[in-house]
């Protein structure tokens, strides 16, 4: 994928108006998302408190995918996202791939995040039907991104303070009631709650594993960062910050958080396809903070579909712009927004309201589409790991001059992806997570399929021939610069 540099003065592009501020908060809000606020019930019912160490490891192993991410998008600023740096150091078929499945993986979260808004909307309105907030989610939606991508930043700094003041306030709540000797029906808030009710592993080693499959969902959006790169503001300054910050985000608002729910409840009363977040404050019989929480959980997925949209439509716009999507997709509004890819998106996220009235169980249906986004995104990170083994060995005089290396260089990536093929296998033991394994393949059947039809066509040969000729005008003038540097 690639977004062109403009060729005249006439030609629409992408501009740079996203500030520190915008990435910052895009970064932390795509770290914290309905994996987080609904998925996690599930987790904490199938992992017990071992669940702090799931999304400990997990948080671990992705820090290093974006640090990866990180190097390869700076060495080069013509990337403009992880899908261009696949291209050029993988080969075209890896951009394509990256780029649909990176589409398709928020296409697929954002139906989970609007399955998520009907369920807290029910919650909130009983008897509202499930389209009403569904369709009203796209259209909210649609309308804020296609204002100015500033605008897009704005919005989401917001999203993303609601949800970082409610964690903060969660656990603060907790920690009170835990210090103040609270009582409920379950028993007294006390951190001994972590390890009384049957250990840290209380369903053995399985159910360890088991918790890793909701999970890895909780996480995915963290490299959200890197699809913002063509429109951020100084991104050698910006892009290190927000992903520097990655393990202080993992231990504040994932671990904290599950360490207090498990100590004010025991671990045992959770359930999958209810918010842990609002279980906490109606077992301790404050009905208005449960609504507030409910609305603040509302806010978050609102946030991640919103996340979403962006996205898609940058990736599609993108991938419109290299031939490997429809030329239409590729073009700009006098806003410069990809207008007609954010239509597409939002169509395509409508589809989460039928899956809802396919089946009687949204909770069943959150499961299903989760656990589908969670491998295609394990495939993307994947491809950013690839990526950077043949930086490493094709390009070692950028790694050299890097002023931002990735810790652990290539054993580390031999590392995580052992760890994506213990993900891989954990989705096998247990029948929902299975199927929607088993599933999963057919996306890429198809995209093999479009690929075979593209790749020898001469205007797609044509716009990665000029692609790669940007790249290499690009990694000169760089290299111009540092060597000016050293002269003065």
């Amino acid at each position: 994928m690639t977004t062109e540099t403009v060729t005249s003065h006439q030609e629409p592009h992408l501009e740079r108006q996203l500030s520190n501020r915008h990435i910052q908060l895009i970064a932390i809000g795509g770290a914290i998302g309905t994996g987080l606020f609904m998925g996690s019930g599930k987790t904490i019912s199938a992992a017990g408190p071992s669940v702090i160490f799931v999304y400990m490891i997990i948080g671990f192993m992705l820090f290093f995918v974006m640090r990866a991410m990180g190097e390869l998008l700076l060495s080069n600023l013509n990337y403009k996202s992880f899908s261009d740096f696949a291209a050029d150091l993988l080969g075209p078929w890896a951009g394509f791939f990256t780029g649909w499945t990176y589409w398709f993986c928020w296409v697929i979260t954002g139906i989970a995040d609007v399955i998520a808004i009907a369920g807290y909307s029910k919650e909130l309105w009983p008897g509202l039907p499930l389209w009403i907030p569904g369709l009203a989610t796209v259209a909210i939606l649609l309308l804020l991104n296609l204002t100015t991508v500033k605008a897009f930043g704005e919005t989401e700094f917001w999203f993303a303070l609601i949800k970082i003041i409610a964690i903060v306030a969660l656990i603060v709540v907790g920690l009170f009631m835990i210090f103040s000797g609270f009582q409920s029906d379950a028993g007294p808030a006390t951190f001994s709650n972590l390890w009384s009710h049957g250990g840290f592993f209380p369903n053995e080693f399985m159910g360890f594993v088991a918790g890793f499959q909701i999970a890895v969902f909780a996480f995915v959006g963290i490299e959200l960062v890197g699809t913002t790169a063509a429109e951020a503001k100084d991104p050698e300054k910006n892009l290190p910050k927000a992903i520097n910050s990655i393990p202080i985000r993992v231990l504040l608002f994932y671990v904290g958080a599950l360490i207090i729910l498990m100590s004010v409840t025991p671990w045992t009363q959770f359930q999958a396809g209810h918010s842990p977040f609002i279980a906490m404050f109606s077992l301790a019989g404050l009905g208005a903070a449960a609504t507030i929480v409910n609305l603040v959980v509302l806010t978050s997925a609102m946030s991640s579909a919103n996340s979403g949209i962006y996205s898609t439509s940058r990736m599609v716009y993108g991938l419109a712009r290299e031939g490997d999507a429809p030329s239409a997709f590729g073009a700009l509004s006098r806003r410069k927004v990809p207008q007609n890819a954010l239509f597409l998106s939002c169509v395509l996220l409508l589809s989460g309201v039928v899956l809802m009235y396919a089946g009687q169980d949204i909770g069943k249906a959150f499961d299903m589409v989760t656990t589908v986004s969670a491998v295609c995104f394990v495939f993307v990170w994947s491809i950013i790991l690839a990526s950077y083994v043949a930086f490493r060995r094709r390009r070692p005089h950028l790694h050299d001059a890097s002023k931002y290396r990735m810790p652990g260089g290539v054993p580390m990536v031999c590392v995580v992806f052992a760890f994506f093929a213990f993900v891989l296998w954990a989705l096998t033991t247990q029948p929902d997570t299975l199927l929607a394994l088993l599933v999963t393949p057919v996306w890429f059947i198809l995209l093999g399929a479009a690929w075979f039809v593209l790749r020898r066509r001469p205007a797609h040969l044509a716009r990665h021939a000029r692609f790669q000729a940007e790249l290499a005008q690009e990694e000169a003038s760089a290299v111009a610069r540092e060597f000016e540097k050293v002269k003065k």
